[in-house]
Order: C-alpha cells, then sequence, then structure tokens
C-alpha cells in the first residue's frame, strides 16, 4: 500500500469518507462481523425509505444488536464500531421524523452513539436522552450510564452560569443513581449529586448494603469542599445513619459539626440502653456534657470511673510500679563526666526539671516516689519559689482523674502558710479534676474563694486550675467569677490575660459574644506598655480560643482586631483566624499564613511575633489530614532555610505541634538536625518538640537521641531542662498517655486537647519569660491534652473483658470495590490493647459484636447470637 492511499486514512476516522474507511476493513473482517455490518447497514438503509411500517422493526433489531454485543472494556463494541460513518445520516433521519414514539426509540439509540461519534463539548447523549423514550439508562450498560452523568454535571455548570432552570437535569440524574447503588459505583452516585447540589436527596436511595460506604465516602468528601458544603454534606450523612438507626456514628457527625441540639436528639433518639451507654463513652471522650436522669449514664459522660479503667489497664500491662525521674534519664547511659553535670547545672533547675518528668511519667496511676513516697511532702522543700508552686501542683498530674482520693492528698497543701505551695495545691485541684466532672463540684467550691485572694501568685493558679477543670464545659459560674477580672484595668496584665485564657478555655468554641467583646473592650482600653507584656498573647489566645473550629463566625473579631494599632492587634487576629480554621486543611488559610511568613520586617521598627503564630497556625490548620500535614511539612522546610529568625524559631514548635504523639522517623531525624543549631531558641524548641511528638510512646529511638542530647547539652541549664521535660513527655502515663488531639479514627478533634496544645506552645514561643521563668507551671496545659491510648473492651454490665483483636496500620478504604481490609500487618493481642496515631483495631472473631463502629477507648460488646447457634452446631 503507497503513502498516498494511507494518508487519509486519520479523515475516515472522523467519519469524513466511509468508503475509504470500509475498504481496508473489509480485507480484515470475519464472515460474522461482515455479516453483522451488511445486517446494521441494511437496518439504516431501512430507516431512510418512506415505509413507514418498517422503522419500528429496524430500530428494535438494533437497539437489540448494540445492547447484546459483548465486547471487552477496552474496545468499542462491533455494532457502534459499524455504526460510525452512519452517525450523521442517523442524525438527519431524526430532524426529518415528525414527533412519535419511532423519533424516541431513535433518540435513546442516537443517545448512545453520541457516547463515541459526538463532537466533543456538544452533550448530545444527554440531549437525544432527553428526548427519548425515557427508558432505564442502566439498560445500555455502565459505561454509558457514566458517559451521561459526566455530561449531566458539564451541562448543570452551564445552565447554572447562565442561571437557567436545571430541575431537568436533577429529575434525570435521580433516575440514575440507583443503577450506580445498585453497581457497586457509589462514589459514582455520591460525585454527581455532589456535583448538582443535590446531595439531600441520595438518603432516599440508599438501602443496607450500600449506606456505610455512601457514608464513609461522603464524608470523606467533606474536607474538599468548602463551607457551608461540608455542613450540608454531614447532614446528608447523618440522615442516612439516623434512618438505619446507626446511632454512634451518627452521634460522631453530630459532634464533629459541634451541634448541641442534634447531640442531644441523637442521644435521646436512642432506644436501646446499651447502645445508649456506648453513645455515652464518645460523648465522654470529646467532653461533651448531657444530663440525663439515668445515674449510669450520667456516671460515663462524667468521666467517674475513667482513673478506675485506666488503673485497670496499668496492671493488665503491669506497669503500676511507680518510677523515679532517674528511671527515665538512664544517666548512667550519659556519656559525661561523673559529677560534671552536676557541678554546672544548679540543682534547684534540675530538681524541677525531675518534678515534671515525675508529673508526667507517673500521670493517673496515682502514686510515685518523691511526692507521694516514704518521707510525702519533703520534695516539695527541694525546690525553690515557684518551683514549689509546681511540685506542690505536679499532685493533681498523678493523680489525675481521680477526684476522690486525689483531694484528701492535696487538701494538707491548701492549708500552707508558703504562698508558692498554696498555689500549687490549688492548681493540683484544677488538674486532678481535668476532664471529669464531679456532683459536688469541688474545683468551683474550692477555687472560687481564692479568686479574689490577696496573693498574686493564689489568684493565678485559682484562675489556671478553673480553666482547665471546666475546659469545654462552658460553665456560666465560672463566667461571673473571671470576667469582671478580664475587664478590671485596675489589676495586673497577668491576672487579667490569664482570666481571658481560662474562659476562652471553658467556653471554646462557644463564640460567647460577652467574653468575645468583653476581651476586645480591655484591649483597647489597656496603655501600650501593659499590651506589650507578654502575657497579653495569653489574652490573645483567649480570645481565639472562643472562635475554635467555627471558621466564618470569626470574621467580626478579626475586622475588630484591625482597629487596635499595638503591634499585639495583628498577634491575636492571627491567632483567632488560626483557631476558627484548626484542623479543617483550609488551603487558602494555610497560604495566608504563609503569605504572613513572607514579610522581611525589621525588628527594631516592627514586632515579627504575628509571624510566628502564622508559622504555628499552619500547622493548627493542617493537622489531623495527611496530604495537608506532608505539604505543610515541605513548606517548614522551607521557611527553615529562608525564614527571618522569628519564624525559625517557631518551626520545630509547628512541626511538634502536626505530629503531636506520633513520632515519624524522617521528622526525628530533622528535629534532631534542628536541636544543634546554631540559634539557641531553635536548638531549644526542636527538643521541646520531640517530647512533643513521642508524647507517651515510650519511643526507644527518640529516648536514645535525648540521652545523646543531655550528654552534648550537660553545661547548658535551659537545654538540659528542656531535654529533661521532653523525656518526662516521651514516657508520659509510662507509655500508656496520648496528647494527639484526634479521635476517632483520627476524624475529629477534642477542642480541649487543642486549646491545651495551643497554649503551651504559646509559652514556649517565649520561653525565656515563661518556661523558663516563673511560669513554668503553665506546662500543665498539657493535662487536659492527656488520655489514655487504650482500646478496652467492655461486657453488658461494664465490666472490664478481655477479647482477641487484631491491631495494625490504618488503611484507606475509602471508594475501594468490595470488602477491602481496613487494617495491614496486624498482630493479635487480648484487651485491654494500647493504639498508636496510626494503628487501628477490629475483632479477630465474630463471637461478639461491638457497639460502636470505631475500636478505640471505651468499646462495649455484645454477644453474637449466631456464634452461640454455631457452637452449639458443632
Amino acid at each position: 500500500m503507497t503513502k498516498a492511499e494511507d494518508a487519509p486514512k486519520p479523515e475516515a476516522a472522523k467519519g469524513k469518507d466511509p468508503k475509504k474507511d470500509g475498504k481496508p476493513e473489509e480485507d480484515e473482517l470475519s464472515e460474522e462481523d461482515q455479516q453483522l455490518k451488511s445486517e446494521l447497514e441494511m437496518l439504516v438503509e431501512r430507516l431512510k425509505e418512506p415505509k413507514t411500517e418498517l422503522y419500528k422493526p429496524s430500530l428494535e433489531t438494533l437497539r437489540t444488536l448494540i445492547r447484546t454485543s459483548t465486547s471487552s472494556m477496552t474496545s468499542v463494541p462491533k455494532p457502534l464500531k459499524f455504526l460510525r460513518s452512519h452517525y450523521p445520516t442517523m442524525n438527519e433521519i431524526f430532524e426529518s421524523w415528525p414527533d412519535s414514539d419511532i423519533k424516541r426509540s431513535l433518540a435513546d439509540i442516537l443517545s448512545v452513539l453520541a457516547m463515541s461519534y459526538a463532537e466533543e463539548g456538544q452533550r448530545d447523549s444527554l440531549k437525544f436522552r432527553m428526548l427519548g423514550a425515557s427508558e432505564p439508562a442502566g439498560l445500555w450498560g455502565h459505561e454509558y450510564v457514566r458517559h451521561l452523568a459526566a455530561e449531566l454535571i458539564a451541562e448543570y455548570v452551564a445552565l447554572s452560569e447562565a442561571e437557567e432552570s436545571t430541575e431537568h437535569l436533577l429529575a434525570q440524574a435521580l433516575e440514575i443513581v440507583p443503577f450506580f447503588l445498585k453497581h457497586n459505583a457509589e462514589a459514582d452516585a455520591c460525585d454527581l449529586l455532589l456535583d448538582l447540589e443535590a446531595l439531600d436527596h441520595l438518603a432516599g436511595f440508599v438501602d443496607k448494603d450500600t449506606f456505610k460506604r455512601v457514608c464513609l465516602y461522603i464524608t470523606s468528601c467533606a474536607s474538599y469542599v468548602t463551607p457551608p458544603d461540608d455542613l450540608s454534606i454531614f447532614k446528608t450523612a447523618h440522615a442516612i445513619y439516623r434512618k438505619f438507626d446507626e446511632f454512634t456514628p451518627a452521634l460522631q457527625i453530630s459532634m464533629r459539626i459541634n451541634d448541641l441540639d442534634m447531640i442531644k436528639e441523637d442521644f435521646d433518639a436512642c432506644p436501646d440502653p446499651l447502645v445508649k451507654k456506648q453513645m455515652a463513652f464518645l460523648l465522654a471522650r470529646q467532653q461533651v456534657y448531657i444530663d440525663t436522669e439515668d445515674e449510669e449514664l450520667n456516671e460515663i459522660i462524667n468521666n467517674t470511673r475513667l482513673s478506675e479503667h485506666f488503673i485497670t489497664l496499668a496492671r493488665d500491662l503491669d506497669v503500676l510500679e511507680p518510677k523515679t525521674p532517674e528511671d527515665i534519664y538512664k544517666s548512667h547511659l550519659e556519656n559525661t563526666r561523673p559529677g560534671a553535670a552536676a557541678a554546672n547545672v544548679d540543682s534547684a533547675k534540675q530538681n524541677l526539671a525531675s518534678t515534671f518528668v515525675n508529673a508526667f511519667v507517673n500521670a493517673g496511676f496515682g502514686s510515685d516516689r518523691l511526692m507521694m513516697g516514704t518521707d510525702e511532702g519533703s520534695w516539695i522543700y527541694k525546690n525553690k519559689d515557684s518551683g514549689m508552686l509546681s511540685a506542690a501542683a505536679s499532685l493533681g498530674s498523678i493523680l489525675l482523674w481521680d477526684v476522690e482520693i486525689g483531694l484528701t492528698h492535696i487538701d494538707k497543701y491548701l492549708y500552707s502558710q508558703d504562698d508558692n505551695i498554696k498555689a500549687g495545691a490549688l492548681l493540683a485541684i484544677g488538674l486532678v479534676t481535668s476532664g471529669v466532672r464531679n456532683e459536688s463540684d469541688p474545683a468551683l467550691a474550692l477555687l472560687s474563694e481564692q479568686v479574689n485572694a490577696s496573693s498574686a501568685v493564689i489568684r493565678a493558679t485559682s484562675i489556671v486550675g478553673l480553666g482547665i477543670a471546666y475546659a469545654r464545659a462552658a460553665r456560666e459560674e465560672v463566667l461571673d467569677l473571671l470576667l469582671p477580672l478580664v475587664s478590671d484595668t485596675g489589676i495586673s496584665m497577668e491576672l487579667a490575660s490569664l482570666a481571658a485564657l481560662s474562659l476562652g478555655l471553658v467556653f471554646v468554641g462557644t463564640c460567647h459574644g460577652e467574653i468575645t467583646s468583653t476581651i476586645l473592650q480591655t484591649m483597647m482600653e489597656r496603655d501600650e506598655t501593659q499590651l506589650k507584656d507578654a502575657y497579653g498573647k495569653l489574652m490573645g489566645v483567649g480570645l481565639a480560643l472562643l472562635f475554635l473550629g467555627r471558621q466564618d463566625a470569626a470574621e467580626a473579631p478579626i475586622e475588630t482586631l484591625k482597629a487596635i494599632e499595638h503591634p499585639l492587634g495583628k498577634q491575636v487576629e492571627v491567632l483567632v483566624e488560626i483557631c476558627a480554621f484548626a484542623g479543617t486543611g483550609n488551603v487558602l488559610k494555610i497560604q495566608k499564613m504563609l503569605h504572613h511568613c513572607n514579610d522581611h520586617l525589621d525588628p527594631a521598627k516592627e514586632d515579627p511575633t504575628f509571624q510566628a503564630f502564622a508559622v504555628l497556625g499552619i500547622a493548627l490548620i493542617a493537622m489531623g489530614e495527611d496530604i495537608g500535614s506532608e505539604m505543610a511539612m515541605r513548606a517548614f522546610n522551607h521557611l527553615m532555610h529562608y525564614g527571618e529568625p522569628v519564624i525559625r524559631r517557631a518551626v520545630p514548635l509547628a512541626l511538634g505541634l502536626l505530629c503531636a504523639s506520633n513520632p515519624v522517623v524522617t521528622l526525628l531525624d530533622l528535629l534532631s538536625k534542628y536541636s544543634h543549631d546554631s540559634d539557641a531558641d531553635v536548638s531549644l524548641h526542636a527538643i521541646f518538640a520531640m517530647g512533643l511528638v513521642g508524647a507517651g510512646t515510650n519511643n526507644a529511638r527518640l529516648a536514645q537521641m535525648l540521652r545523646q542530647l543531655a550528654a552534648y547539652y550537660h553545661k547548658e541549664a535551659n537545654h538540659l531542662f528542656a531535654i529533661r521535660i521532653a523525656q518526662g513527655m516521651l514516657h508520659m502515663g509510662k507509655g500508656t498517655l496520648t496528647i494527639n488531639p484526634f479521635a476517632l479514627n483520627r476524624s475529629m478533634f477534642s477542642p480541649s486537647a487543642v486549646s491545651g496544645l495551643l497554649v503551651v506552645l504559646t509559652t514556649m514561643l517565649d520561653s525565656k519569660t515563661f518556661i523558663f521563668g516563673k511560669a513554668h507551671y503553665l506546662l500543665y496545659f498539657l493535662v487536659p491534652a492527656m488520655y489514655p491510648r487504650f482500646l478496652m473492651t467492655l461486657d453488658e454490665n461494664l465490666k472490664n473483658i478481655g477479647v482477641s483483636v487484631r491491631v495494625g496500620q490504618a488503611v484507606d478504604v475509602v471508594g475501594q470495590a468490595g470488602r477491602p481490609k481496613t487494617i495491614t500487618g496486624f498482630q493479635t493481642h487480648t484487651t485491654p490493647v494500647l493504639l498508636a496515631y496510626t494503628e487501628r483495631a477490629e475483632l479477630a472473631t465474630e463471637e461478639f459484636l461491638a457497639l460502636s463502629h470505631v475500636l478505640e477507648g471505651f468499646v462495649i460488646l455484645k454477644k453474637n447470637p449466631e456464634w452461640m447457634e454455631e457452637d452449639v452446631g458443632k
């Protein structure tokens, strides 16, 4: 064949010269294919003839041939292939016929042919489908339905831009959604309704076999749509779960969108008392308090027995024995000359570090060797001044969640003549009741008397204690106590700021109008020198926490803050914005924070502190979302290379927040590198971040890194102090606790945990004033973030029951076909078990049914009746 003959082929492919197109094909066609081709051509010819009675049987035969043609998905079915050249002719025939049933039948066939041969962008498949006989689209096969869905979406976009009616498109879409759901294409059905902004119709189509996959898919999509569309997605998923009486996932969604009325409605609507108890455990984890008549439910929601269960876990894991700071430091493994460290670091600072290490390591276990050992109380006097305060307060951490016994131990220090010890005891009361509600309200009773005490230090710790004790409780009594302190310009900026901070913690995420206006008013009224006070930032954090996760609701205070000319206004503006979008992964806000970091400011003329908050903001907005976190890490890498000193100092802390209690190997190496940085603040913050990243994991590699750093920095008092704190965090709760705020398969964060972490990081940005100064007790803001990282299974009487579970790395199964495995690389254990940040558990046998959709925290099990029948059968 010559090149000249070969040239027209591309033209033929477009259907421009059917004669030449057919010639080479005839050489290749088998006898069977040739027969089919001739038959199709004859049927098309018949449609041209004037004999109208031939039209109907011809169209029927054409339809049958197209539908029954079997072909692999990779090639065009034979009838469609042979009809290519006749597509324009059939179009002309269609135009020439009068309106009738036969014309509509031809429209259906043309709709299928248009899928392959219509000009791009014409949406002819949809056009002919609308003109057709409206038989189910699914009869033409899956590929046709998908093509139609794509054209529907394109047409919807075009009509919406032209502001024309789209009702007819929705009707068409609702016809093909059931086909998708029936044929394991739930993602296609959801995408179609999402794009047509008609997701609320979805609940009417799902059945008991598809609803779980549908809800998993749409809730995963919620992270990638702009508000308020994400809210409509959650409400649709919620409606579907409620339709099938799946109360625990419905409650999870209600908590995720922070709608208290929805939460109460879900809780009250549940008819099964056992499922209601499981829901109470979910509420307790998120510290959402609902008052009920049932004593047992109240006990669960108030976390009353959390301490008891935690001790059961410790007994099961055989870690009840108290640990001393030396057990953690393992000084004999540090490569320093004997006595060198002791000679160079003042012992008061060492003892203070040991106090915190002891408080973190034995947190929640109710016993230790320093504070409650043989010579009880003597450890306090091995500390100086404010060190005594932190030592007395450490009792609250050691006795965490155990209110009754905790108060009896703390009580004797409340009568101390030393203000620091008394102040520490008051803070301990706040810590011991953190996350636990008690009918008698001991924290309110004991701390409210001291809020207006004569001693400033007692007032400060009483205020902080109230904030920690009632985090997220939104208690009006706390408001009445602390709000006057915020607006009182006669008291120090320190006390006013701590009062604002505690109110922010208690009313976190509520957008409370009165507190907002009071804090803003105070910032406007205070003079320049007071606003310069380091504590002013904490007032800003208090305001920001009121808008945690509330997104656009924060616009009003942000606009007001622009009127404050002092640099603090800009800092608080950034704080409010990052809190409002915390955990949302909002790309535009992350870009805005990066933009803040672009400016090279002269510290002599402008205060660059707001840039440090912008760096923390990138981590706060991106955390909890894997892709966003990876992007943020790359951004931090660039900021570390090109950023100003104030930005570089904030980067390690932001990395710590991004991966709290999640020791990613690459991140550990990175922080290890930064811990030797020439800038002392960068290295200090990197060491502290190592503690955050490893918190409660007992990571052996990190433990070794910290021991090496202790030897390297044995002459630097502050560095050694930070290393000790990091070691304490690493072994927090002897490896049973986590400070990562995300729970329930990493789907939502605990507002009080995020608040606590943010406060600690804000104080670290100015560590010389706070942590290495007199306010090191602010480190105890880590306590609201502490929670056991366990899976504990309970029987129907809420007694601990050991069952076999598989624990492995969590696998993302969104939109995957069939029934994919949700974990990989698993090991089988008996409950209770510890779960790392990236791990997930599932029951190893079908002997029990879990009442929670997520195996994490407390899970109630009930016997599987079918399993018992199988046993009897055997």
